[in-house]
């Protein structure tokens, strides 16, 4: 693995892990298990039986947790630790095999990509759930599990591919925070067009 790949193939894997902790964890142990990836030391430990077991009991844990109005964002709370510390050992991982960084580097760019955007879901969670009657957390969640998926297995399988589905999805979001941002804006203006007139002076 070249450097720039490492470097590629460790920020996408801390990314996912920014939205769910054990989905890159699982796909990189699970992939070191089948011979598909090989894994130096310490990290080949994720390809053991026990490991991927907890890993499994808890990535069904955060699954049902991250689904439920309220219950997930005291989950966030709690993965404010356990999203970043993820993040840092995939990176760390990953500059290992490809670079001659030390581990230290790995571990902050790990903790500062995976804990941004752990932050930024966590705040907009709330906002997701209030808006829209708990109705769209669940949505958002299965978005964000799924996006962790891809992501996780094209940082491991093919990291260039990983650099436009990243690309694509910024200019997703942007485009549609744009659209819906021009909505409110003439839900606004069209609420003041139809508004009461002036009232004329009695005679």
């Amino acid at each position: 693995m070249d450097p720039v790949t490492a470097v590629i193939t460790g920020l996408g894997l801390a990314g996912a892990a920014g939205l769910n902790a054990y989905v890159p964890l699982l796909v990189v142990g699970l992939l070191g298990r089948f011979g598909v990836l090989q894994l130096s030391a310490p990290y080949d430990s994720l390809s053991d039986t026990p490991v991927l077991a907890v890993l499994g009991v808890l990535f069904a844990i955060e699954f049902l947790a991250d689904k439920v109005p309220g219950v997930d964002s005291v989950n966030d709370v709690v993965q404010t630790v356990v999203r970043p510390a993820a993040g840092a050992v995939l990176m760390a991982g990953s500059l290992g095999i490809g670079t001659d960084l030390p581990p230290w580097v790995g571990v902050v760019a790990g903790i500062i990509t995976a804990g941004g955007i752990h932050a930024t879901k966590a705040a907009a969670r709330p906002v997701v759930n209030v808006s829209t009657a708990g109705v769209g957390g669940p949505v958002v969640s299965l978005v964000e599990d799924g996006v962790s998926l891809v992501a996780s297995l094209l940082a491991v399988l093919a990291p260039l591919l990983l650099v436009v589905f990243v690309v694509g999805l910024v200019w997703w979001v942007r485009r549609s925070w744009l659209r819906r941002r021009e909505a409110r804006a003439l839900a606004r203006n069209g609420s003041s067009a139809i508004g009461p007139g002036p009232v004329s002076p009695s005679p």
